[in-house]
């Protein structure tokens, strides 16, 4: 119960007490720069004490916790999480005197660790590229520690409480904030709760309201496999308990680069700091918009700040090396330009392959570096498993020529050095000093191998246009 001595000011009882009623913002820069007829509106949920739009369930589905008699006086709580879910419980956490456990993977920026650990939580990083059944998989690493500690999960995932907290509060919201004039709503998918819990609000007030996700390329929301992608907190690898299809109008699939570049986008022009899904939510909704009437009114949701992604998203190095930006004209993508077009742009092997094989595409193809990647392209760069090398090749089979049918996997070493399309050639000279070839990334992808005859090859040929053609002695 509040205290009493509070009645009459606008002092709250607990920062718990702040979660919700976010503001509905009229993005106005990008209605310009886009030529946007109709009111274009971002709900924004970086307002939420934790920064994000988890704070809402987060605190549903612990409330419902202790009604049912999961969640007991000083007990531990533990969730696998992209962050923002894990701050929300943290926040909530620390109010009513539980202690937590956070599984995350290693794509998720090294701040959203830090800050769960600044909570107080303890932290447990995991590879995220396995499958989800796999032991090591953030999800079996969770399920484990529960049963070890006797732990309270709330499965975000399954928890119907985690959609619910949007149909009690956040849908609500946006319908009275747009005075029950909103046409359409878009949102990412992630644990689905958001758009879900807003869409079943919404839809009820007016069946006619379009809700459209967005997606990351390669969500098996859009109809993708559930392959790696780098944008955080949304699209899945398998259909969750708040996955309701018939709720949706469309599904729009968003690539990292243009999640990432929008996010920067938005940041710059409407000085609304946005992470990458709000990035890729606001890319969906900016289409959706233009193909508007005028007296439309579309609501995009940007479920947290890009504070947490400064090391990623912000970072113009990190972004270079992943091949989302060019530093300059003569980059390593000339290299490439420039290089034998009969030359595949990506040779690769997969790891179950046998090194005979490996070595009839490298004779047959002129190359000596191959990189080692699971499944088929398009490949995420997390799919980059290691490499082989010609050399190295040479001499294992020289000490045991039954290396030639074994798979690839045995044999492989690490992974090459990586390098994005649009970083300066003199960054690709100073690494090929200590390896014999780099891999090329561009939109976050691997794009091709780039090795020390390509990069001398390039040179020679400037070289010789700059002096009017080759040079015989």
């Amino acid at each position: 119960m509040s205290d009493p001595r509070l009645v009459g000011t606008e002092i709250v009882d607990s920062v718990i007490d702040t979660i919700g009623n976010t503001p509905l913002v009229r993005l106005k820069r990008l209605t310009e720069l886009e030529g946007i007829e109709c009111v274009f509106a971002m709900k924004n949920e970086s307002t939420n004490p934790g920064g994000s739009a988890k704070d809402r369930p987060a605190l549903e589905m612990i409330l419902a916790a202790e009604r049912e008699g999961l969640l007991k006086p000083g007990g531990t709580i533990v969730e696998p999480t992209s962050g923002n879910t894990g701050v929300g419980l943290a926040i909530v956490a620390a109010q009513r005197g539980y202690t937590c456990v956070f599984v995350m993977t290693d794509k998720v920026a090294p701040e959203k660790v830090s800050l769960l650990k600044a909570y107080g939580a303890e932290v447990v990083v995991c590879p995220v590229a396995v499958e989800p059944s796999d032991p090591q998989s953030y999800y079996s690493v969770a399920e484990r520690l529960t049963e070890e500690l006797g732990a309270f999960r709330p499965n975000q995932y399954d928890n119907p409480h985690n959609p619910e907290a949007h149909v009690k509060t956040t849908g609500p919201e946006i319908w009275r904030q747009t005075g029950g004039r909103i046409t359409h709503f878009v949102a990412g998918a992630g644990t689905c709760g958001s758009i879900t819990g807003v869409a079943r609000y919404l839809k009820s007030m007016n069946p006619d309201i379009k809700i459209i996700a967005a997606d990351p390329e390669g969500s098996v929301y859009s109809g993708g496999s559930g392959r790696p992608y780098l944008v955080e907190g949304v699209g899945e690898d398998f259909f969750p308990a708040a996955w309701e299809p018939e709720l949706l109008d469309d599904i729009i699939a968003i690539s990292d680069e243009e999640s990432f570049l929008t996010a920067r986008y938005v940041s710059e022009r409407e000085g609304i700091l946005i992470g990458g899904s709000g990035g890729m939510a606001v890319a969906a909704a900016i289409k959706v918009a233009k193909s508007a009437k005028p007296d439309d009114v579309v609501v995009v949701f940007n479920p947290d700040s890009g504070r947490g992604y400064l090391s990623r998203v912000f970072d113009d190095a990190w972004m270079a090396n992943f091949g989302f930006l060019r530093e300059c004209d003569q980059c390593v993508g000339a290299v490439l330009d420039a290089r034998n077009a009969s030359i595949e742009n990506l040779l690769y092997v997969n790891p179950g392959q046998l090194v005979s094989e490996a070595i009839e595409l490298m004779r047959s193809t002129g190359v000596s570096q191959l990189p080692v990647c699971k499944n088929t392209p398009p490949f995420a760069a997390a799919e980059v498993s290691g490499s082989i090398d010609e050399l190295e090749l040479m001499e294992a089979i020289h000490r045991d020529p039954g290396v030639m049918s074994t798979p690839v996997e045995k044999v492989m070493g690490p992974k090459l050095p990586t390098i994005g399309v649009g970083q300066k050639l003199e960054l690709a000279v100073e690494m090929l000093e200590s390896a014999p070839a780099l891999l090329v990334l561009s939109g976050g992808r691997p794009l091709s191998v780039l090795t020390r005859t390509d990069v001398l090859a390039y040179f020679s040929a400037v070289a010789e246009a700059a002096i009017g053609g080759p040079q015989r002695g």
